[in-house]
């Protein structure tokens, strides 16, 4: 090869290699394009400080690496919740080998009737790896307050009994523990799990 030859080889490996550099960059500078609504900066719902069903406090903290899906309900929900969670063992199922990096919290609302005991039976007939959190009536209504949620008892025909009214929908987390995106009610399980994935890369 002459010499104008190796210039132009060179300069040809110049090029590719800085193309090659400036589509990395740009890929790890592109924001994330989400099925869900995107929070990414949100400045509410950045923790939870509840106990789970062994009486071990708990925070976001505690499953970094992990993609974090957190939802708020009550073990006799009649159908939102069963719903949401079986969607989720659904989303589990759909990300193959990488299952063990999403980890599904469930928050009860009703910490007077969800016992420990009740909570992790309940949570047994989705998925063993699903945590349950609940705390003080006191606790539960300052977290339910930070991440914008509504619910409310709704007195049942019987006296003492009650339902609960309450929002429905999913908060996802990425794997530095940060709010990212909410996952409206009713999306199914193909939207969970791609913005599942495109947490995961």
């Amino acid at each position: 090869m002459d010499k104008r030859g190796a210039l132009r080889a060179l300069g040809a490996a110049t090029l590719a290699a800085t193309a090659a550099f400036t589509l990395t960059a740009c890929n790890k500078n592109t924001p994330l394009a989400f099925q869900g609504v995107d929070v990414t900066g949100a400045e509410y719902a950045k923790d939870i400080t509840l106990t789970d069903v062994n009486g071990q406090r708990r925070s976001l903290k505690d499953f970094s690496g992990k993609v974090i899906a957190v939802f708020f309900g009550y073990t006799q929900c009649p159908d939102v919740c069963p719903t949401t969670l079986q969607e989720l063992v659904e989303v589990k199922q759909a990300l193959g080998a990488d299952a063990n990096r999403l980890q599904a919290i469930f928050v009860t609302l009703d910490p007077e009737r969800d016992t420990p005991e009740v909570l992790k039976a309940y949570l047994a007939n989705f998925d063993d790896s699903f945590v349950g959190l609940r705390g003080t009536p006191e606790e539960v209504a300052a977290v339910v307050k930070d991440f914008k949620f509504y619910y409310k008892k709704v007195p049942g025909k019987v006296e003492g009994s009650y339902t609960l009214d309450h929002s429905a929908g999913t908060y996802l987390y990425d794997t530095q523990g940060r709010l990212r995106v909410y996952e409206r009610y009713g999306s199914g399980p193909q939207v969970l799990v791609q913005d599942v994935k495109a947490l995961l890369q």
